[in-house]
Formats: structure tokens, sequence, C-alpha cells
């Protein structure tokens, strides 16, 4: 059992783009916040700094006009973070209960108290499993291999040459047409004979001349030395299974990504995916005091530079609410750290009691004129 507790204002669950813009923010309010990342683990992909840190160069990230390598962007963020006096702890978090404030988390020795929570899990990559998939110098990952097209699509590495995207949903299909903007030749390998994308998304890839399709093929091997990177790969017929080998200078995984959110299955709303729900118009969650920022709620954009925004709006968001703000819930309306509530429309408040009190200014007397 736990041993030692450790009680913050603000935790930070996360120490990529969105959790460590979080501690930024939150420490230079004097809010202390301790950050708790999980120990680096292959099998469990899970890497202290986020996807960032088995991304070669980062070129689309503003401030820096000649590109930076994604590790050493994170180690920016880092350093940021400690200088305005943010804590960190590198624990597993095995179980937490988010049933009342303040909120619990349990370590292997340790129990976090939180009075906010700012989940900034992120999200993995969904991965094929297959021989030369992995980070180099076991395989090829950031060496020919990615699961970002709009992060390493433009690298030189890819430009003009023949790329392989696995896949058949919609995020295969984008990621097959943005590649077109630099590749020579994009391959879609399909297990299946026809695809699982919208009909749009499928007219797009269809209509693109740089496209070509590989029915009922699947992926078994990336080819490669780890001087070249990628050469080729070994394909399989799922029907007649004969293989075959295709020449090729890049791979680009799109089968989808996995929010690491496992950790809150039944405390927390949740997408039919995983992806957390936040309000429209913050990053709070329905849980009063639990906000989520980055790739944990966001499964459209998935940038660097979008979990860092949101990862300051949440830090905001939790400053707002220990100083008994207003946040903006999933709901549309809005609750105080006290339990008072406001309704979209802010004409009444509805105390913890369930006492309606008027919100609207006193109508003017004839003192007043």
């Amino acid at each position: 059992m736990p041993t030692e507790e450790i009680r913050r204002q603000v935790v930070i669950i996360g120490s990529g783009p969105a959790g460590l813009t979080a501690a930024i923010y939150s420490a230079r309010a004097n809010l202390r916040p301790l950050l708790i990342d999980a120990p680096a683990d292959t099998e469990k992909q899970t890497t202290p700094g986020g996807q960032l840190m088995i991304t070669t160069e980062v070129e689309n990230y503003p401030g820096f006009a000649e590109g930076i390598q994604g590790p050493d962007l994170m180690v920016q963020f880092r350093k940021q973070a400690e200088r305005f006096g943010t804590e960190f702890l590198e624990e597993w978090i095995t179980k937490v209960d988010l049933s009342e404030r303040p909120f619990k988390l349990y370590g292997d020795n340790k129990v976090v108290i939180a009075e906010t929570l700012i989940i900034a899990s992120g999200a993995s990559a969904k991965w094929l499993g297959i021989p030369g998939e992995a980070k180099t110098p076991e395989g090829f990952g950031g060496n020919g291999v990615s699961a970002c097209a709009t992060c390493d699509g433009p690298l030189p590495a890819f430009r003009n040459k023949r790329l392989v995207v696995v896949g058949g949903g919609d995020t295969a299909m984008e990621e097959a047409t943005f590649l077109t903007r630099y590749a020579g030749r994009v391959f879609v390998a399909h297990r299946r004979d026809k695809l699982r994308a919208s009909k749009i998304m499928q007219d797009k890839a269809f209509l693109n001349e740089k496209i070509e399709f590989l029915w009922d093929t699947a992926l078994e091997e990336i080819l490669g030395t780890q001087e070249q990177g990628v050469t080729g790969v070994r394909l399989r017929d799922v029907k007649t299974n004969e293989t075959r080998n295709l020449d090729c200078e890049g791979v680009f995984i799109a089968i989808g990504h996995k929010p690491n959110t496992e950790l809150f299955k039944g405390q927390i709303e949740m997408d039919e995916v995983g992806y957390i729900k936040t309000s429209h118009r913050s990053t709070a969650t329905n849980i009063p005091g639990v906000f989520a920022c980055g790739d944990v709620q966001d499964s459209v954009y998935r940038q660097a530079i979008t979990a860092a925004g949101t990862g300051c709006m949440a830090a905001i968001d939790a400053e707002r609410y220990l100083d008994h703000l207003p946040i903006a819930m999933p709901s549309g309306d809005e609750i105080t750290i006290e339990g008072e509530q406001l309704p979209a429309d802010h004409s009444v408040i509805i105390m913890p009691s369930g006492e309606v009190v008027s919100n609207e200014p006193p109508s003017p007397t004839l003192d007043d004129c």
C-alpha cells in the first residue's frame, strides 16, 4: 500500500507538450504544480516527453526557423517548467478516485491528493507489431517509419520518394493524400478489397494520380539498414499468402490512435473510442475540477502546437477554478469550486443546497434615478 502522501493544488498527468505547457502556466501562477509521468516502457509505449521524443526533425513548431529535434524541443519545455518551480514525479499511477474532491491518485508507494487534476496523458499510435517497426535502433521508427504524415511528411528524407501508407480508414486516406504533396509515389496497403474511409475521403484518394492501392495486402516486415533507413517492405497477399518485396523509402502506419485513458474509464465521460469529452468553451470535463488537454481529448488535430495550446487553457481553467470563478462544463452550465451552478443563460445561480438565486441585476429604484 502507498506510504507517502503528497498534497498539491494542481496535479498534472503527462509530460508531453500539453502537460508541460500546463505546468509552465500553473507554475508561473504560483500554484506549485506536481507533474506526474510514467517511467519509460517500450512495451507499454510510455515515453517521458510524449510522442515528440520519438520524432526526429520538427519543422512546424513556431519559434524554430531551422527546425529542432523532437527530444531537444521537449528538453526545452521541461527546463522552462522547472525554471518556474514545477515539481516532477516519475511514478506509475495505478488507480484514481475522482468521486470527490480532493481527488486521490494512487501509485506504487505514494498517494497524491489533488485539489485540481489536469489530464494530459496523450494518445498512442496503433502499431502493427511487425519486424522493423520499432524505434531505432531495434527497428526504423524515426528513421523512415512514422505514424504522422503531417509531422514527418515534409522532411527531406521523404521528398520525391516512394512511400507506403498502411490502413483503409479516413486517417490513412488523409495521410496518403497529404503525402502526395511531397512524395514521388504513395502506395496504400490495405488488408481488404474495399476501404472503410468515408466516401468523400475515398473519392479524393482515388482521383489522386500519385496514389496506388494495394488491395488484400498485409505488411509483414519493414526492410532497411541503420545507415540508409527504410529500403523496402515485405508484403503478403491475404488471399493467396504469396509474399513479395516492394522498394520504398518510407512507411507511414495509419491505423489510428488510442487515447491513454484506461486509468479513468468509468469515472469520466469519454467518446466511443476513449477520448475524454471536454467543454467547447474550456478544457473542463464532466467532473468539476478535472481538466483534460492535448491528444487525450483531441482526435482531430493531434499536433504539438495544438496540444500546447490546450495545455495553456487547462492551466488557466484550473487557476480560475481555484480562484472560485465559474468554469464552463461540457453540459453548457458553469460551476464554481463551491458547487454553485450557473445555467447557460446565467439568469440564476443554483446553490449547492439546491436553492435558486436570481443572477439578474436589481431593478433600479427611484432613489437610483
